[in-house]
């Protein structure tokens, strides 16, 4: 059972050593670094460290010469490649392959950081000048002027007349006061017919023709547009009654949402553009009038609140809008193309081209971002050039690189201890076999 876990596991060491060997003979192949048997470059390169069969990584030779199958061994060298070594990780590709790739490249570059948040939103009305008109009092619709839901009505125009047998008691009160010539009965009268909602005009009408009136004609306290119209002629009312509601439509009040990380970057009085989809091309601004105090519990967004002149008339209430909001300018940073950028769930990352074919992925600490550009807090420096297409497969090809290299070529300690422990398992395995 030993000796057989033990074979089990030499055979394990010899598969991942075999697979490393490799990797690096794709590479030096892909560089087209296949030897004729010199022991040093003609280009004035490295000295290699060994040299593998093609076909067979596990056959090593410290000199040139061919392999069981009559094939020319392959030096591996420790660079990874000709130049300057840019140490593990980085590969080496020939013209044609990156042409074929479609491998493109940006600088890395100082820019004036923009923030702009882009997200849709809901027209509404300006709930400060949306009014719900209810009565005072219980009585039946006579007449209503306001006929649907959405018609315009002007300050002052007749909404509705309303007999209640409340205003005709109301009335009578006032008269009889004026009557009885007591200031302070009559200004008691008056007190409550306006509690009740009639006009001042109506009181000195009252006053003057001393008539009672049965039904009484209630106007528009503001211009704007009838909204939840809920009643009809002949309708019973009383004061829990919303008989209709009318919003102002000169100003008009959108909400949308932004995400928790765009939270801090959200003030009252940003400036705002809006786009609507069925008017192309037109633009409204308009500023961030009020900022929710907490996200929404099912979404995890912030709710926040922006204002619009609307002189026009041309937003309506339950249009969807498209809403960019300017965040601020910030001071110049770091800035490269965000499709240059790699996430992932632990670390990101970019793929920095050295030049001569030669690339290598590394680590980045990412800053803001915005519609184009991502900020760069640690990783590079200005004027470097990254990959912006075709970054993905070499940065798989990179990563893989930079492993088997730590691995193959002791760069650090615990791959020296592994490869130390795996020669002294396979002695021992040896003698027990012995």
């Amino acid at each position: 059972m030993m000796q057989s876990a033990k074979t089990g596991t030499s055979v394990v060491v010899g598969i991942v050593l075999g697979v490393a060997a490799s990797t690096l003979v794709f590479f030096n192949l892909e560089r087209g670094d296949a030897a004729s048997g010199a022991d040093t470059n003609a280009t004035g390169r490295d000295k290699p460290l060994y040299w593998v069969a093609p076909m067979d990584p596990d056959y090593r030779r410290d000199k040139p010469g061919k392999s069981p199958m009559g094939m020319d061994l392959v030096p591996v060298y420790a660079t990874g490649g000709g130049g300057v070594d840019a140490g593990p990780g980085t590969i080496e590709i020939s013209p044609e392959v990156v042409n074929n790739l479609g491998v493109r490249t940006a600088r890395v570059e100082r820019r004036t950081l923009t923030t702009r948040i882009r997200t849709v939103g809901y027209v509404q009305y300006d709930e400060d000048r949306l009014i719900h008109i209810h009565p005072r009092v219980e009585g039946w619709i006579e007449k209503l002027y306001v006929k649907a839901a959405g018609d315009p009505v002007v300050q002052g125009q007749p909404l509705y007349e309303l007999y209640s047998p409340q205003l005709v008691n109301a009335q009578e009160e006032m008269l009889l006061s004026l009557k009885r010539n007591n200031n302070r009965l009559v200004q008691a009268a008056q007190d409550r017919l306006l509690a009740l909602q009639l006009s001042t005009s109506f009181i000195d009408e009252l006053k003057r023709e001393r008539q009672v009136r049965q039904t009484i004609t209630f106007r528009a306290p503001q211009s704007g547009v009838v909204d939840n119209l809920n009643i009809r002629e002949g309708f019973f009312v009383q004061p829990g009654t919303t008989l209709m509601s009318i919003g102002a439509l000169d100003d008009v009040w959108v909400e949308a949402e932004v995400f928790a990380r765009q939270a801090a970057l959200v003030e009252v009085g940003l400036p705002v553009v809006m786009t609507l989809n069925y008017l192309p091309g037109k633009e409204w601004r308009g500023s961030v009038d009020y900022v929710y105090p907490s996200l929404d519990e099912k979404t995890r967004t912030l709710r926040i609140r922006l204002r619009f002149n609307n002189t026009a008339g041309m937003l309506k209430p339950n249009m969807f809008a498209q809403v960019f909001i300017e965040a601020g300018r910030g001071g110049d940073a770091l800035m490269v193309p965000r499709e240059a950028v790699i996430r992932t769930g632990s670390q990101d990352r970019v793929v920095l081209a050295l030049g001569d074919g030669r690339f290598k992925s590394v680590a980045v600490r990412l800053g803001q971002l915005d519609e184009q550009y991502t900020q760069i807090l640690e990783g590079l420096e200005e004027g470097d050039k990254v990959v912006v297409s075709a970054q993905f497969l070499l940065d798989s090809e990179s990563s893989k690189s930079a492993g088997f290299m730590r691995m193959q070529l002791g760069d650090t300690e615990d791959s020296s201890m592994l490869e130390t422990a795996a020669d002294s398992h396979l002695q021992r395995t040896g003698a027990d076999h012995d």
